[in-house]
């Protein structure tokens, strides 16, 4: 075995060059043309449904490959070697942010309803949880849920909701519970494109992700049967906060993916960009510092699959995984900001790969949950 997949199966390694191939194919040649455009055409989530990469960890029955965690940092490792963070965003939130909910919750009803096209990349899905004033702080929630009839009517506003635009199925945070405590205040409602009083009121113009579309969504008494509550009634709480390990998992894998695709960028153009009458990587203080980052994405890459590995086992990891979102957001920034540096002034232009990328990146120290946020979280295990 080798230290390679020290971890991984050959059915994931295999999942691995099968998802690489169609990123170079169908993902690279109209990347640009994405991020001009604002969005992912749905036609690429069909694509990818199609080939079996929008269900690796969901059942047989819904066309799903059963896979467990260590697939899902290998599936967001290599999108985030795509080198547009926007599409690897959109799709991301889709298997593993916002359907995870209905897999982990849904009735029987729900998930036959919804699930195979899902899988199937069909129906395209967003989490709203995130508000103006509640991020990470999901206690804070103010979108109301009030029982109207045998029904539901919510009112409020949601921000930052990647797919939002684009998404057939939202998966909504509400406050049913308005006098309990956070943890016991909130559920979770399942709100289809097109229901009266829901809404996307303005696509957001971002620094990077630019090829994900980003909205602001609104609810105005938006009207739902009892059948839309997606899990227990005030329990929308606890399953945000479980599906956050899974979130920011992925997030730390897609962030060495990201950083290893700019080392491997930057460095084919040390090798071949001639100062001073020689190549730029015959320079030692240039190789010893990419080399330094090339040791600590590969340190990275390893917490990443030892928290998977612990989560794929049941076991407790937390501490892991909050020290993967913290090491992984903030390395993925420094990893970007030497190589944007050794490509010198063509880093700075919008041409290059590298400025985007950089851009791109900065956001991965923020969502999912900041740094600062997830360092208390270690911190309190310490």
């Amino acid at each position: 075995m080798t230290q390679e997949n020290a971890y991984l199966s050959e059915e994931v390694e295999m999942l691995r060059q099968q998802l690489r191939r169609f990123v170079e194919s169908e993902v690279a040649p109209h990347g640009e043309d994405w991020e001009r455009e604002g969005q992912v055409p749905r036609q690429i989530f069909r694509q990818m449904g199609g080939l079996g990469f929008l269900g690796i960890r969901y059942p047989e029955a819904y066309g799903g490959a059963e896979l467990d965690t260590l697939a899902s940092v290998v599936f967001a490792e290599e999108l985030g070697r795509s080198s547009f963070g926007g599409f690897a965003a959109g799709v991301l939130v889709h298997t593993d942010m916002a359907s995870p909910h209905l897999a982990r919750n849904g009735s029987p009803e729900q998930l036959q309803r919804y699930m195979p096209g899902i899988v199937a990349g069909e129906i395209i899905t967003a989490i709203a949880v995130t508000e103006p004033d509640a991020g990470s702080d999901v206690a804070a929630i103010r979108t109301r849920a009030v029982k109207d009839g045998n029904g539901w009517r919510l009112n409020g506003a949601k921000l930052f909701i990647t797919n939002g635009v684009l998404a057939d199925l939202t998966i909504v945070a509400a406050r049913t519970e308005p006098e309990a405590k956070g943890s016991r205040a909130l559920s979770m409602f399942l709100i289809e494109k097109g229901t009266p009083g829901f809404r996307a009121a303005r696509a957001l113009d971002k620094m990077g992700w630019r090829s994900s579309d980003t909205a602001e969504l609104v609810l105005e008494d938006c009207r739902l049967p009892a059948e839309a509550l997606l899990g227990e009634e005030n329990r929308g709480f606890y399953a945000i906060m479980a599906n956050f390990q899974n979130e920011r998992l992925v997030l730390g894998s897609m962030a060495m993916g990201e950083a290893q695709k700019a080392i491997e960028l930057t460095l084919e153009h040390l090798k071949t960009r001639q100062a001073f009458g020689a190549p730029l990587w015959s320079r030692e203080a240039i190789r010893q510092r990419l080399a330094m980052r090339a040791a600590e994405v590969e340190a990275g890459r390893q917490l990443v699959r030892h928290a998977a590995w612990l989560d794929a086992q049941g076991r407790e990891c937390v501490k892991e995984v909050s020290m993967v979102k913290a090491y992984c957001g903030e390395l993925v920034n420094r990893v970007m900001y030497d190589c944007l540096q050794f490509h010198g002034g063509m880093g700075y232009m919008r041409e290059s790969a590298i400025e985007r990328m950089a851009r791109d990146a900065r956001v991965q120290a923020i969502g999912g949950g900041a740094s600062e946020v997830m360092l208390e979280e270690v911190a309190k295990r310490m």
